[in-house]
């Protein structure tokens, strides 16, 4: 890294401090791309991160799982990985996946890197986000993208998986091996999550104006050390302070200092005109009960109404992205899917404007549930929730009184019992399993 920066203007001081100089950090934001297209392999999904458009996904790194039988927290191993991928497949409002649990059972760090690339992708045709601890590990999730894609250039075309990189261990160090995997992953074609975990108080100033300030040089840093490795990276800023509860130095990631910190992180990212990412969703209740949906959705809202171009961590994450919960996802599905519809342009002109509608309304029967375009638009218009329930006191006493966590169980038990993609055509999944050492069993990958 150093040798990089310096050889592009960088000074190394006599503290040992590697400067950016203004003309280094201005030519970078100049060089950097805008035009960012993070690709799915099913047809419609793709994400385009440019202005305020808005996309939201799954993530977390959780070593534990909430056993969607059981109700009891325990290791998350390769096979719950491989659910949550086939699940997330199902959730429409979840929009891409990112690695949102930790293989536990695969010892080895290259293989465990290797293996949760291979399980995300054979679980969905989203785009994937996972991370690697070092440089050959980024090599072996390079190859098997290539060997999926068909050749190293239609994966550099429709990039289908990114990395996420945290470059740095705040305050202002960078961490040596995520760097030298940063410039590994630029120069190997693949996307960059170029991110940074500051925590409010703890690792960086408990001002958020200070906290954001040297979060945004830390992400700012890693962004142009990618932009050093190679100049036509598709890099991602993403600032990403967080929370610290200070009477006990645990995360507060559903606070409503939370909130606001994600948002002026947000801004400054527009402010540069970069694609961005940032977290939302990081609950500290440990059930997806009311806690858990009022400050996910309040966290969630706010990064989306900011645009926020990706927020990660939005959906399944229990306990302060300790676990990740099977029936959490298909909750948080409904929730993501009206954020989403609060984010629709409202349209204005003759027709929704109705002039001549209110009037014949007014002068008739005093209503507009029969008019014709009231029924016209009640599919068009309404986006109609899978779980939440509307029904009266009445018919809800009598269907006995569920909350909304047996439908989510019942509808995550159907999908994962069912759902057994053949996203890795046989011959493919045989070519990479006699190239590398796949740890999911074939059999744990169709109906028992």
């Amino acid at each position: 890294v150093v040798t990089l920066v310096c050889e592009a203007g960088g000074v190394l001081d006599d503290g040992g401090r590697l400067l950016f100089p203004a003309a280094l950090v201005n030519a970078a934001l100049t060089g950097l791309r805008r035009d960012v297209v993070l690709a799915a392999r099913a047809p419609g999904l793709d994400m385009v991160l440019s202005g305020r458009a808005v996309h939201l996904g799954s993530g977390g790194a959780a070593p534990m799982v909430v056993d969607l039988e059981t109700g009891l927290y325990r290791p998350s191993t390769l096979a719950d990985l491989y659910d949550a991928a086939r699940l997330v497949d199902r959730l429409p409002h979840v929009q891409f996946f990112s690695r949102s649990l930790v293989a536990r059972d695969v010892e080895d760090p290259r293989q465990m890197d290797l293996n949760t690339a291979y399980a995300s992708l054979a679980g969905t045709t989203k785009h994937v986000m996972t991370s690697a601890a070092s440089v050959e590990a980024v090599a072996d999730i390079a190859e098997l993208c290539v060997g999926i894609a068909g050749g190293a250039d239609a994966f550099r075309a429709r990039p289908f998986l990114s990395l996420n990189i945290n470059h740095v261990v705040p305050p202002l160090r960078f961490a040596p091996e995520a760097a030298e995997v940063l410039i590994a992953a630029a120069r190997a074609g693949l996307p960059v999550q170029v991110n940074t975990f500051g925590q409010l108080g703890a690792s960086s100033p408990v001002t958020i104006a200070g906290c954001v300030a040297q979060t945004v040089a830390e992400t700012l840093a890693g962004m142009i050390v990618a932009w050093l490795a190679n100049p036509e990276v598709m890099a991602v800023f993403g600032p990403r302070p967080m929370v610290t509860d200070l009477r006990t130095g645990a995360m507060a990631g559903g606070s409503g200092e939370q909130a606001l910190l994600t948002s002026v992180a947000v801004r400054m990212a527009q402010h540069y005109g970069l694609p961005n990412s940032t977290i939302a969703g990081a609950t500290d209740s440990k059930l997806p009960d009311a806690q858990a949906g009022f400050e996910k959705c309040l966290n969630v809202t706010m990064a989306a109404q900011t645009g926020a171009n990706l927020v990660t961590q939005a959906a399944g994450m229990l306990a302060g992205l300790m676990a990740a919960s099977f029936e959490a996802y298909v909750i948080d599905n409904d929730m993501l899917g009206a954020v989403l519809r609060s984010l629709a342009p409202v349209e204005v002109g003759a027709a929704t404007l109705s002039p001549e509608g209110i009037g014949t309304v007014v002068r008739g029967e005093g209503h507009f549930l029969g008019h014709a375009d009231t029924f016209a638009r009640m599919q068009s218009d309404f986006l109609y929730p899978d779980l939440a329930d509307r029904r009266t006191p009445d018919a809800w006493a009598a269907a006995g009184a569920p909350d909304i966590r047996q439908p989510a169980r019942d509808r995550a038990r159907a999908i994962l019992a069912s759902h057994f993609p053949a996203h890795l055509p046989p011959e493919l999944d045989a070519a990479l399993r006699a190239r590398f050492d796949i740890h999911l069993p074939e059999t744990r990958m169709r109906p028992a």
